[in-house]
């Protein structure tokens, strides 16, 4: 009796990998199948498809949620987990983002099982730039500056990687379902600004602006970086160069992410010379003027 109620309430945490629609795992796929509502986090990443492929793919209607609607309307997902299965899908690992930790904890309290089928995410699919994945210390999140609001806490944790020799992974800033506080004042209605991705570049450009304030040498136009586009997407773009370099490359699509090199043994080096700038194809991004202060214009680039 009890252990049969407890197979039929249950909250999948479901990793959708870095690709598309296929790359979900077939165990993943089947508790999908076996679920009464379907919901799909998307603000931590996005996918290569819409969600209209997805609900075509998994026959299935499902939920958008965004932040606001995890972290103030959690209950509504797992209250139904009470009584039946329920999934959570999230691109990439589901655990990657610290977000879902917090639904966990909701669930524990709440005596509701929660099973988590995990997935590729940047955590690991970063390999793929030719560095070994135990090299890499902290990983750093690098926040759209918006006009006086400059944090820099990341820096001194990419100094820390820096001292132990070790590469930082930074996770670069995405703006999904903003609002837009102007139209608020101005007709009282909530609206939202368009998605906003933070780029290669504008991350490079940030960068080393909190450079220049704390002159500390950790961050310099002469470092060497590696530029991540798209990761695990048919049309990935990978770019090894110095920071310098790497500015002037037009690294497409969202997403992206950076990698700041710590030390490069002569195995990974000559690895990495067939991903150099200047040795595969890329495209030189446009600049139409100096790049002004307000990184908000920056990141639509």
């Amino acid at each position: 009796g009890v252990q049969e109620f407890a197979k039929k309430m249950v909250l999948y945490l479901i990793g959708l990998g870095l690709g598309d629609h296929k790359d979900v795992t077939l165990r993943g796929y089947e508790c999908i199948k076996e679920s009464v509502a379907v919901y799909l986090e998307y603000y931590t990443s996005i996918l290569g498809v819409d969600k209209a492929k997805l609900e075509e793919f998994y026959q299935k209607p499902i939920v958008l949620a965004d932040r606001e609607y995890v972290e103030s309307r959690a209950e509504e997902i797992y209250g139904q987990a009470k009584e039946h299965k329920v999934s959570l899908l999230v691109v990439g690992d589901p655990l990657a983002a610290t977000t879902h930790v917090d639904m966990i904890l909701r669930c524990r309290k709440e005596g509701i099982p929660v099973e988590v089928i995990h997935n590729a995410s940047a955590m690991n699919a970063v390999a793929s730039c030719g560095l070994p994945l135990y090299q890499f210390g902290y990983t750093v999140s690098i926040p759209l500056f918006e006009g006086e609001w400059r944090p820099s806490s990341f820096y001194e944790r990419i100094q820390y990687n820096q001292k132990g020799g070790m590469h930082t992974l930074c996770l670069l800033d995405i703006k999904v379902k903003e609002p837009d506080y102007d139209a608020l004042t101005k007709h009282g209605k909530v609206r939202f600004l368009p998605p906003r991705f933070m780029t290669v570049n504008v991350a490079i450009e940030q960068l080393l602006s909190v450079e220049e304030e704390k002159k500390e040498g950790v961050v310099t136009a002469d470092h060497y970086g590696i530029g991540v586009a798209r990761l695990g997407q048919p049309d990935q773009l990978i770019v090894y160069g110095k920071l310098g370099e790497l500015l002037d490359v037009d690294f497409g699509a969202p997403l992206h992410s950076l990698v700041l090199c710590g030390e490069i043994h002569p195995l990974e080096q000559e690895l990495l010379e067939y991903i150099r700038v200047g040795n595969i194809p890329t495209k030189k991004i446009e600049r139409v003027a100096e790049v002004d202060d307000n990184a908000s214009d920056a990141g639509s680039v």
